[in-house]
């Protein structure tokens, strides 16, 4: 699925990760390879080495549930809004927030707790109006944004707040990704760095954005979705099936201009590459170099469904200090449940 019309563009972003608490620090850290990966204090995996996580130093160690992940989204949620803020209108703002997948240590309707505890802090701010929440994990901020364009588009709403917050560090989370073979170590190179982060786009409309006197800071080219039948921690093999078809169809509705920059949430485990490079396979001639991709979880880990937002994110501020790669930016992201996500971004001359 992809959704076409208006044009979307970004006004605002915010971004919080073990990196940084907001969005230039963090890219900068991203930029300079700085990994913000450490020794969780006090578990050990089953090799008996302490895990490899990443976290938000800023965060009471002791802060958990939805109320650790209302504490990470706040400052970036605000941070995305502050266009709409400064404004003397208020328009009202849809929120569309996406948290991780359904896992041991979340509590049962998590994402619908988080959502509800955001907005009642962000009400303090600007007026909230229609949206809602999914439990979409690492493709989960890609959906919000696409769910964003559509709503959008179909003047549902003015102003959309799309975001992802996730976190990995409750005890319970660690214990399940180790017996699943999932946590990176020296007897496990192919696991990940379980972290934690928030990401939050401010969309409209390119009419909206003039009307309101805001600056536009990318445009969203295209965004798709795909469901992928082979997923990971299955008996099957992956042929990127789903990531390929997200691609395609985001290719379909994109200009001929090859994509210059790419950005993914690999994060070390063999499942994603052979995925991608399926996926790359059947799009041909649409890269001007598929092998050149970045992979943040390198350095702030794997931060599951806010990795979108955050990309968004690195782009805009790529884009803002005249280092960005060309005129068009590719970012994917792939849920262990199937879903596929991507979108094609612009800078801002585009929306000009």
């Amino acid at each position: 699925m992809t959704t076409k019309g208006a044009t979307i563009v970004v006004v605002g972003v915010g971004l919080r990760t073990p990196l940084g608490f907001d969005a230039a620090s963090s890219a900068a850290a991203v930029r300079a390879g700085i990994s913000a990966i450490q020794d969780h204090p006090h578990m050990v995996d089953r090799f008996g080495e302490r895990m490899k996580i990443t976290r938000d130093i800023g965060v009471d160690a002791s802060l958990t549930g939805p109320e650790r992940a209302v504490e990470i989204a706040i400052s970036p949620a605000l941070d995305a809004l502050r266009p709409l803020r400064a404004s003397v209108e208020s328009p009202e703002v849809c929120l569309i927030l996406s948290t991780g997948e359904p896992r041991p240590g979340q509590p049962d309707g998590f994402a619908a707790q988080v959502d509800a505890k955001l907005r009642k802090q962000l009400a303090q701010h600007v007026v909230l109006e229609g949206g809602g929440s999914i439990a979409g994990g690492h493709a989960g901020g890609l959906l919000a944004i696409y769910h964003a364009c559509k709503t959008l588009r179909e003047g549902k709403a003015t102003f959309c707040l799309t975001g992802g917050v996730d976190t990995y560090l409750e005890p319970e989370t660690l214990e399940w990704l180790d017996e699943n073979e999932q946590l990176h170590s020296e007897g496990n190179i192919y696991g990940f760095c379980p972290g934690e982060a928030a990401g939050f786009c401010l969309l409209t409309t390119l009419t909206a954005a003039r009307a309101f006197g805001l600056q536009p800071l990318l445009e969203i080219v295209a965004a798709s979705t795909a469901r992928e039948e082979n997923r990971i921690k299955t008996e099957t093999v992956v042929l990127g099936e789903g990531l390929g078809a997200a691609f395609r169809l985001l290719f379909d509705d994109a200009p001929i201009d090859p994509v210059g920059r790419i950005i993914c949430d690999m994060n070390g485990e063999r499942y994603r590459g052979n995925e991608y490079g399926f996926a790359v396979i059947r799009n041909p001639g649409r890269f001007k170099d598929a092998a050149d991709f970045e992979t943040p979880a390198d350095c702030w880990g794997d931060v599951g469904a806010a990795s979108g937002p955050l990309f968004v994110g690195l782009i805009t501020e790529a884009e803002a200090r005249n280092y960005q790669n060309g005129p068009l930016s590719l970012i994917w992201a792939s849920s262990e449940n199937g879903s596929r996500a991507a979108v094609l971004l612009g800078g801002p001359r585009r929306a000009a």
